[in-house]
């Protein structure tokens, strides 16, 4: 749950939720039922990278750590890249630029989640090598692939509660102004603007701390980011998996009463003359 909210990640999460507040505007189930499926997508992104770092690339895990922040440099940048571009009331590139596209589609969810993954890379992949691949390279598969189902789990309980919420906010919210409709998506831009920006230096961070450990501490954008990001991280570890585990409940009750909801009050009707 903790890896949702990482000091090197957490500021994607904004802009991951406003795929939600961008999407078009529908009723409060397809609202839910879309927030849950983004964040199944997501985390499911999120696990790929990180199973795949921790089972192929553990061997060369302590040569690569130090030029992870090189790649959250890039991701920063190229997303960066995007909010402007959306931010100039422009529309999302065609399918043939490889940037992780935010269309709240299967693959782009999916794409964010591996993106996602990647910045965070750095900070939140030495708990998990020490947790799950540890397991697995001690010989026991059955608690390693537990754990990385849990790992996983946890992921996807926090983005998917968060999800449902600013879907449900934006159900009442932005319902009652369509007006702002048009403005959405360039908010939605300027958010990722500045999420990409904050990634990107973020890696440029790292990358001057692993030549000077004497700057810790020093960088006020750092410290004021990581303030709130602190703050989140003990948010998340007070409240324990019960609160989000139950608003995804809710989520899925909600589902499925407005899908059922049609069936009940549905009238069939009876063509004139024939017998009842």
């Amino acid at each position: 749950m903790l890896g949702a909210v990482n000091p090197c990640g957490f500021a994607l999460l904004p802009a991951y939720l406003s795929v939600l507040v961008a999407a078009e505007p529908g009723r409060t189930g397809a609202a839910v039922r879309r927030a849950l499926r983004a964040g199944v997508l997501l985390a499911f992104g999120y696990a790929l990278v990180f199973g795949a770092f921790g089972l192929v690339l553990t061997p060369i895990a302590g040569a690569l750590q130090p030029r992870l922040p090189w790649l959250t440099v890039v991701l920063g940048v190229g997303l960066a890249a995007l909010g402007v571009w959306l931010l100039a009331g422009r529309s999302l590139p065609s399918p043939t630029v490889r940037a992780p596209v935010l269309t709240g589609s299967t693959g782009s969810t999916v794409l964010f989640g591996m993106a996602y993954a990647v910045a965070s890379l750095g900070c939140a992949v030495g708990p998990f090598l020490a947790l799950v691949v540890s397991s697995l390279r001690a010989g026991s598969i059955g608690s390693g692939v537990a754990l990385f189902l849990a790992y996983a789990g946890g992921m996807a309980l926090v983005v998917s509660a968060t999800a449902v919420a600013v879907a449900l906010v934006r159900v009442s919210v932005i319902g009652r102004m369509r007006r702002l409709i048009t403005v959405v998506p360039r908010l939605g831009g300027a958010v990722l603007v500045v999420s990409g920006l904050y990634v990107a230096y973020y890696g440029w961070y790292e990358l001057r701390l692993a030549g000077n450990l004497r700057l810790a501490g020093t960088d006020p954008v750092i410290n004021a980011a990581a303030e709130v990001q602190r703050r989140l991280s003990s948010t998340v570890s007070a409240a324990g998996a019960w609160p989000f585990l139950a608003v995804v409940a809710a989520a899925v009750l909600l589902v499925l009463l407005t899908k059922r909801r049609p069936l009940a009050t549905e009238q069939v009707e009876v063509p004139t003359g024939a017998k009842r």
